[in-house]
């Protein structure tokens, strides 16, 4: 015994010692325990008092008043705050309500997603069995899984959950579903052996142990508590779930930066307004009223809502897609996302087996089919190939999966039983070796099961009248024996050597292309002997078949538009490194020249090393759940912002350190589910893909809606600001100004939020999580074209003075149906409206119309001038604001032009 493998201080739980590494008799005296007997009953109470019960501890979680509280805490929100607070002083009472409802709406909301995001640790526990059959003082005990201690023997039998880490004593044909642990996409054969050079960084290695929230798929074990609560495997991914804070999501940031933007630029104007407007000799009541008025519409206090509203349909329209989201600013997000680590099985793959591969002494071939479905095209035709079809009736009998037909409109073939079972007999299905009829007709008379020591499964039929051609014709009993070719390489006839050698060289080529490999054989005895083993003897191998978990067809397509979108995909997986790295290259995620690596070769490296190469990797085989943590945190420290898929335990603390966690809706665990932002209902890694694309149309959409709201803001400004400057009158009253940025602003912005995605949405790069909202010539956008309308607003001003026509009115219908223009050309920042068309955007169309209609309704209608001091325009007024309103439509049609322009000049300098 190794002194480095035991501590010195006994009875210290996991990781203190390495127990996998150990004989089970070092683990029992560490733990001072007997593997017969168990631990005395006071022993355990002991150990109880001196560990703490078998849970995981969840840190303290913020009270839900704490939760709602800070939901009004951004710079957004307390600006709306501060204009409810001066739209009720000025008495606009209407404007203080719907602000108000706005930031209660959005508090709700973010209330709500956040108390949700805190209930991963809940499903957690779930995970753990009630209830656990210990052997303490020579006797079997039902007790408490929470009163589960170290050195206790646990013992385990098929369809048991285990409740806390074991050293397997013993495991016959015993198989563990570790998959939410691990990520091993199939039930796991245990040993009982020690395993000295296996590394504590690889769990999935550690075939000797059976860990805690894992589900015994066949067989029974007996097995020495080696760590419980925290101390487990699944505990210190508890440990890992709790680690750091919730992060703002790129959108939040970018909001909250133009929070604190618009509140210093209302205080300014408001400011500039009363003051200039007092030295001239207005009237302070008056000019505290229009400087409210305009810092009020210097505050676009519909963006909240348009953003909740613009997430909110983007999540239904994801949901239709598959996609169900959990927290609404995840929708925005990932238009953001620059890297995708994906899961392997069930995401990139079908997450069903299927024999792709035969090969038999007389030929080779290819096997097609969909997942279980028993048919499918085999290419050549195996019609005169007698060994095909023996091998096709070794992989029936041999095995103890059942194929389950269609059950329902849309369904396939399913399987009941271990999916390499089930895939092979679909693929003896294909041959017409139907298992049913081989049950009825060569009844299994006796077997010999898988186990991880052998390496194979053996059963014994009869009667043997199969075409045994190289068998005694006397010998009543057929023997079918599937399993690894080295281990029934010693079991075949003398004659067999060069067959053998052949059949090495073809199973080593299939498992350097990533596929797992079976080989059949089959042979007859005279008897049933007592111990089936022996039975063993004396066959003959008719052919070794290459299995795969395929990738799913819409799979390489979505990784193809991952790459024109500018986005890395990266697989990680707790599958081998050949099977991972064959898939991959299937999918075309290693066509760049990128490499693979395991967690071992991870673990070898430090930070630095790591984070100078983690771009040039595209594949993580049999990882852990802290080196998937540091891949995720390697490539956000290099500005990244990264999409995690998962679907297991081990997975549920990268989902939620990620940017965006996205959890698998079929095979997912509740624990990763609660972690992550978003579930796939559907399992496809092309959901994810349009899932982006989603969200690069909400974010574009609320640029729009920014983009809209602040030139039209600026332009209002520019109008009150300028005017008497240039020796004009106030061009507009409060109510008027409010009338603007409630209406004529809002309703058509709002409309731009639910703007239809444009073409070539996915052609262009992630946007970088710093970039800000502003960028991209957004403000000086707003400020020009804001000019631009205010100029044009100021000119009809000075010339209907001139001319002795109703100016204010003119001001006020000019400046409106300015707007309007403006709202029509916003809808892409590039492309032209005409390209759009004018009815892809109803909503948008309709809203102008209709306040287009209201405006002229305060003009012309009697009931209406009153309340905002109009007067009906005579028809040379109206001619002169028909002319004005589409300046600032053709302006930015211009802008749009030079832009196209200039980025096909660029384009073609880089060509060249």
């Amino acid at each position: 015994m190794a002194s480095s493998d035991l501590a010195a201080t006994p009875l210290m739980p996991t990781p203190t010692i390495q127990p996998w590494r150990l004989e089970s008799s070092a683990v029992a005296a560490a733990l001072e325990t007997r593997a017969e007997t168990g631990l005395p009953a006071e022993a355990a109470a002991e150990r109880l008092e001196r560990f703490g019960p078998n849970e995981l501890v969840e840190k303290k979680q913020r009270p839900a008043w704490r939760l709602l509280l800070e939901q009004f805490t951004s710079a957004m929100i307390v600006v709306l705050l501060v204009a409810a607070v001066i739209t009720a002083l000025i008495g606009e009472t209407k404007d203080t309500l719907i602000i108000l409802a706005i930031v209660v709406f959005n508090g709700i909301v973010g209330f709500i997603q956040e108390y949700r995001a805190e209930q991963a640790m809940d499903a957690l526990k779930r995970m753990s069995s009630p209830e656990a059959r210990v052997v303490r003082d020579g006797e079997v005990r039902l007790v408490p899984a929470r009163e589960v201690v170290p050195g206790d023997v646990l013992l385990l039998e098929q369809g048991d959950i285990v409740t806390a880490d074991l050293r397997l004593l013993e495991a016959p044909a015993m198989r563990v579903n570790e998959a939410p642990l691990t990520g091993e996409s199939e039930p796991v054969a245990k040993v009982t052996r020690a395993l000295p050079d296996v590394s504590a960084d690889a769990p999935a290695d550690q075939l000797n142990m059976a860990f805690s929230g894992t589900a015994v798929t066949s067989g029974r074990a007996r097995g020495i508590v080696v760590a419980t609560g925290m101390a487990t495997a699944i505990g210190r991914i508890a440990e890992l779930l709790q680690q750091g804070e919730e992060e703002p999501t790129p959108l939040q940031k970018r909001l909250g930066e133009l929070g604190r933007w618009l509140a210093v630029a209302a205080l300014i104007v408001c400011a500039l307004v009363f003051g200039s407007g007092v030295v001239r000799g207005e009237d302070p009541q008056e000019m505290f009223l229009i400087a409210v008025s305009l810092a009020v519409a210097a505050i676009p206090e519909g963006l909240p809502a348009v953003v909740t509203i613009s997430l909110a349909l983007g999540a239904r329209r994801m949901a239709a897609r598959r996609a169900l989201v959990r927290r609404l600013p995840a929708v925005e997000t990932l238009g953001s996302v620059s890297v995708i680590c994906s899961d392997k099985t069930g995401t990139l793959t079908e997450n069903r087996m299927l024999v792709e591969r035969l090969w038999t002494p007389a030929g080779e071939y290819r096997v097609g089919g969909d997942g279980y479905a028993p048919e499918g095209r085999i290419e050549p035709d195996p019609a005169g190939d007698e060994l095909a079809a023996r091998a096709a009736r070794v992989a029936a009998a041999c095995n103890d999966a059942t194929l389950v037909p269609p059950v329902g409109a849309g369904a396939g073939w399913s399987i009941t039983g271990d999916p390499t079972e089930g895939a092979l007999v679909a693929f003896a299905a294909k041959l017409g070796a139907r298992q049913s009829d081989l049950r009825d007709s060569h009844p299994r008379v006796a077997e010999v099961g898988f186990d991880a020591e052998r390496r194979r499964m053996t059963t014994l039929h009869t009667p043997a009248e199969l075409a045994l051609a190289d068998s005694a014709a006397a010998d009543p009993h057929w023997v079918a024996v599937k399993g690894a070719l080295e281990s029934i390489a010693p079991l075949l006839e003398a004659d067999q050597a060069a067959v053998l050698v052949e059949a090495r060289q073809v199973a080593e080529r299939y498992a350097a292309d990533g596929y797992r490999v079976l080989a059949l054989a089959d042979g007859a005895v005279a008897s049933i002997p007592d111990e089936p083993e022996h039975a063993e003897q004396g066959l003959r191998l008719v052919g070794v078949v290459a299995l795969a978990d395929p990738p799913r067809e819409a799979a390489a397509l979505a990784i193809a538009e991952c790459r024109s979108a500018g986005i890395s995909p990266v697989m990680i997986t707790g599958d081998h490194h050949l099977t991972a790295t064959s898939i991959a290259a299937r999918l075309g995620m290693l066509d760049d020249g990128r490499e693979s690596l395991t967690g071992a070769q991870l673990a070898a490296m430090d930070d630095a090393t790591f984070a100078a190469n983690v771009e040039r990797v595209g594949v993580y085989a049999r990882t852990n759940p802290e080196q998937k943590l540091r891949i995720v945190d390697a490539w956000r420290a290099r500005g990244a912002v990264v999409a995690m898929t998962g679907d297991g335990v081990n997975d549920a603390p990268a989902l939620r350190r990620a940017d965006i966690g996205v959890a698998m809706g079929i095979t997912g665990t509740d624990v990763s589910k609660e972690a992550a932002d978003m579930i796939l209902a559907d399992d496809d890694f092309s959901t994810i893909v349009a899932a982006v694309e989603e969200g690069r149309r909400i974010y574009a959409n609320i640029r729009r809606f920014v983009r809209y709201m602040l030139t039209t803001n600026s332009a209002e400004i520019w109008v009150m600001v300028l005017a008497p400057i240039l020796g004009l009158p106030l061009p507009l009253i409060a109510i008027q100004i409010l009338w603007i940025n409630l209406v004529t602003d809002g309703a058509p912005a709002l409309s731009l939020g639910v703007e239809p995605a444009h073409k070539h949405a996915m052609e262009r790069p992630p946007r970088r999580p710093d970039a800000s909202i502003m960028g991209d010539g957004l403000w000086q956008h707003a400020v020009w074209v804001g000019l631009l309308m205010g100029g044009v607003t100021l000119a009809v001003q000075a010339a209907a003075i001139e001319v002795g026509w109703h100016w204010q009115t003119m001001v006020f219908t000019v400046l409106a149906f300015l707007q309007l223009a403006h709202a029509m050309a916003v809808r892409s920042e590039r492309a032209s409206t005409f390209r759009l068309g004018f009815g892809t955007n109803m909503p948008l169309l309709i809203t102008v119309v209709v306040t287009a209609l209201i405006q002229l309704a305060f003009i012309y209608l009697p009931i209406l001038q009153p309340i905002f001091e109009t007067e009906a325009l005579g028809p040379e007024e109206l001619l002169v604001v028909a002319l004005v309103t589409p300046v600032p439509f053709v302006a930015v049609e211009l802008e749009k032009w030079v832009f196209r322009r200039r980025e096909r000049g660029l384009s073609l300098a880089r060509a060249d």
